[in-house]
């Protein structure tokens, strides 16, 4: 292994079914896990779901079930539709589970004993969609901005946590990248709220909410919905709320995560709306419990449809299944990850989707592996079989190919490294229009006619070339590139179990290859 990649998901609160913002995260999450799993990184990726607070108890009411029927419901629909994306998450986690819920009593005690929870009185207006207090100036006309919703106004006694202790020190570790935001734009935001605002206590425990977990020295009280969440990130690793000390116990098998090798993360990925949390509560609770900080928060933007924002009310909500029905699991994916670039807002539409889908998948990958396959089958028949280059580059009909991938490959791993992730799916769909191009200007089917000697080789070319656009394409959209391979003659699961660095160079497709025929991977909308 070249070393260990821990990236982690926000865990979903589960008031409502996945919708597309919830895929988009979780897709290009995957499709970076499976990168890094791909060069032989040591690699653990988490999902999950939220199920504890007020606005869960109020929606369970409103459906006449108990708050823990409604969450059993709405998370095994997360998971299903996970499942159905071919998502590969190492670990998923419900914070209704007991040994989170020990976790977490273990370490709020741990905390309160380092002196940074006390019992105090909270007064402030609180929105119950955000599960968070707003100040008047966060509101517009009165409303909160992302929910539109007043804010209702609290006063009861709670236990605060002492957060402004780690003001300064956070600060300090923002600017310095020690913990890095990206896009540079949010770092900037948060720094501008650090400076101007920074750290104030803040209430760590609800009395009037009994949906949660109770504190372990005061059952009248609940955890603050945030204290239980965040802790997720540790407790899918098996940690048990006490500094060091992981159990595989968690979930089954997995002696990695006694170790405690992964912590901390390399990466945690989220929407824009819940990085102030992520970047001020979340790391001074690590630093409360003496943990280690996460390496890199990256924050994507919101999905806008046909420029407005989605809402339930206006009927826009776009969820995972009517992408799966329309355009297929690895469909979905490329359309999501290529819609956008990551840390951007996004505005899509099904007429969008329809037209890239058409133009990228249909009409470029689709028919360029059909058009491959039926000339190599062609060739093979009239007795023409593939014949490997000696050189990087070959003169054929006064056309150069280059056969050199390694520095495509250079790039494409530089990007994935970098979280440029649609620009390295952008650089895969670069090569299926260069092979489709060298395709239109070799004309392989005059070449037959003429009985050109080089015919061989550009057979071989195509192929290989299209081996390689399949290792490539294989994190972002898996089922397409085994369709590719099978039909190259190559087994999958052999494929990714061969040495990286192996499978990238030119060469890699032998010339006896029993080519098939593939049934179109993208039938036109």
């Amino acid at each position: 292994m070249n070393k260990k990649f821990y990236i982690t998901t926000p865990i979903y609160y589960v008031n409502d079914k996945p919708h597309i913002g919830h895929t988009y995260t979780t897709v290009v999450a995957d499709a970076l896990a499976r990168f890094h799993r791909m060069i032989g990184d040591n690699t653990f990726f988490s999902a999950g779901t939220d199920e504890h607070g007020a606005k869960i108890e109020t929606k369970a009411k409103e459906f006449g079930k108990k708050p823990k029927e409604f969450v059993d419901e709405v998370s095994a629909h997360f998971q299903f539709m996970w499942d159905e994306l071919n998502i590969s998450n190492d670990g998923f986690i419900r914070t209704t589970d007991e040994k989170h819920k020990e976790a977490v009593r273990n370490a709020l005690l741990i905390m309160k004993q380092n002196g940074d929870i006390y019992l105090g009185k909270y007064k402030g207006l609180y929105c119950q969609g955000c599960e968070q207090f707003l100040h008047e100036k966060d509101l517009i006309d009165g409303l909160c901005p992302d929910h539109r919703v007043k804010p209702e106004l609290l006063s009861e006694e709670t236990y605060m946590f002492r957060m402004s202790n780690y003001s300064d020190v956070l600060l300090k570790k923002i600017e310095s990248d020690e913990l890095k935001i990206r896009p540079e734009s949010r770092k900037n935001e948060i720094l501008s709220f650090y400076k101007n605002e920074g750290l104030k206590d803040i209430s760590f425990s609800r009395k009037n909410v009994k949906w949660g977990i109770l504190l372990p020295w005061r059952a009248s009280h609940t955890a603050y919905v945030w204290a239980d969440a965040f802790l997720n990130y540790l407790t899918i690793l098996g940690w048990n709320g006490i500094e060091g000390e992981f159990s595989s116990s968690y979930q089954k098998g997995d002696a990695r995560r006694a170790e405690g090798v992964f912590w901390p993360p390399e990466l945690q990925l989220m929407s824009k709306d819940i990085l102030r949390v992520h970047a001020t509560i979340w790391p001074a609770m690590l630093l409360s419990l003496g943990l280690p900080l996460p390496k890199q928060i990256f924050v994507h933007g919101f999905f806008m449809v046909d420029g407005h924002k989605m809402s339930k009310s206006i009927g826009n909500v776009i969820r995972p299944e009517e992408l799966i029905n329309k355009y297929g699991v690895d469909g979905t994916r490329y359309l999501l990850i290529s819609s956008t670039t990551l840390g951007r807002d996004s505005d899509v539409s099904f007429n969008k989707f329809d037209e890239k889908f058409n133009a990228d998948l249909a009409n470029g990958l689709g028919n360029l592996t059909a058009r491959s396959l039926a000339l190599a089958i062609k060739m093979k028949k009239a007795g023409i079989n593939p014949v490997k280059t000696k050189g990087s580059a070959e003169k054929i009909n006064d056309k150069i190919f280059d056969h050199r991938v390694d520095l495509m490959w250079e790039s494409f791993i530089r990007l994935l490294n970098n979280t440029e992730i649609d620009k390295a799916l952008e650089l895969v769909m670069v090569q299926v229009k260069f092979l489709d191009n060298y395709l239109t200007l070799t004309k392989p089917w005059e070449m037959e006619v003429d009985k050109s000697k080089y015919l061989g080789q550009v057979i071989y070319n195509v192929l290989e070339r299209l081996r390689h656009i399949a290792l490539m394409l294989w994190p972002f959209m898996p089922e397409t590139a085994e369709r590719i391979w099978y039909c190259l003659g190559l087994n999958p699961t052999d494929e990714m179990k061969k040495d990286f660095k192996k499978t990238r160079e030119w060469g890699g497709l032998k010339i006896k290859t029993k080519i098939k025929k593939s049934s179109p991977l993208f039938p036109r909308i």
